[in-house]
């Protein structure tokens, strides 16, 4: 692992950092806020898994967080949205290959070689974290917007051991029925739509709830909202199977980080409680 850059803020650390992943079979960048706490022992830890065209810097540099997250002794990870390992097409459109992994581990050369992001979330980053700072690994939540939301609550859903708490910021929440979701499933996992089930929020919800109450926030003026994002499925998935969730929908926010901005002290109080943060 190496250091790109530190900068102190709000009593803590904020790093960017490099390694190579044993995953993705590439350098991967991800991001890494220290609260203060951190120089005093394990603190829970709040992975954030950002939409299409972004980085491992966009939610650290637009969100705002660092502030709430010192306040309340979260560790707050972002990764990068997919490696950068140029392969043919992989720039040919902005919601396929570069930065737009889709937090899956692809099937389909040649993105399978390097495109194996939901193994890197869910096993590779936690164990580089908790091996070189003070996360605790058994308070672990993960929350993301539009494609990391679908990356955030497809961990989560097939991980409930390994994650407390789960939020998102809408999410691409039912993929096999959005032309996003059905054009990086096709890509990267093939043809063959039951290899897509393992991937699609609305379909796990329904077949085996989250241990704890899911948070969604969705703006009604999001351009994606009608075509890409549909919240409506995933909220009647939960209800079909007793999944606790919250989706609140709020008036004239659209799909960009001024909506996060706007939520994001909900949804790190929302993960605070369920972590026993300060």
């Amino acid at each position: 692992m190496r250091t790109l850059s530190s900068h102190a803020c709000f009593g803590g650390t904020q790093h960017f950092l490099a390694h190579d992943s044993r995953e993705c079979a590439a350098e991967m960048q991800f991001a890494v806020y220290e609260p203060p706490q951190a120089r005093l022992g394990r603190v829970p830890v709040l992975y954030y898994l950002a939409g299409l065209t972004c980085t491992a810097e966009t939610f650290m540099i637009k969100a705002g967080a660092q502030r709430l997250a010192a306040e309340l002794g979260l560790m707050l990870v972002a990764p990068d949205t997919s490696p950068r390992v140029r392969l043919p097409g992989d720039d040919a459109s902005w919601d396929f290959g570069l930065a737009a992994g889709f937090y899956v581990d692809a099937t389909e050369a040649p993105w399978s070689a390097h495109y194996r992001m939901y193994s890197y979330v869910t096993r590779e980053l936690p164990e580089i974290v908790a091996a070189n700072f003070a996360a605790d690994p058994e308070r672990q939540g993960i929350f993301g917007h539009s494609m990391g939301g679908h990356g955030a609550l497809v961990c989560a859903l097939r991980n409930p051991e390994r994650y407390r708490s789960l939020s998102a910021f809408a999410p691409i929440a039912a993929p096999m029925q959005c032309p996003w979701g059905r054009k990086a499933f096709g890509g990267y996992l093939g043809s063959d739509e039951s290899q897509w089930l393992a991937y699609d929020a609305s379909v796990l919800v329904a077949g085996r709830p989250f241990h704890s109450p899911i948070l969604i926030d969705q703006g009604t003026s999001d351009a994606f909202l009608a075509e890409q994002l549909n919240p409506e499925i995933f909220a009647d998935a939960c209800r079909r199977s007793g999944q606790a969730f919250d989706l609140r929908m709020h008036a004239g926010y659209d799909h960009g980080y001024w909506f996060i901005q706007s939520f994001v002290a909900d949804h790190l109080a929302w993960h605070a409680r369920a972590l026993g943060a300060t």
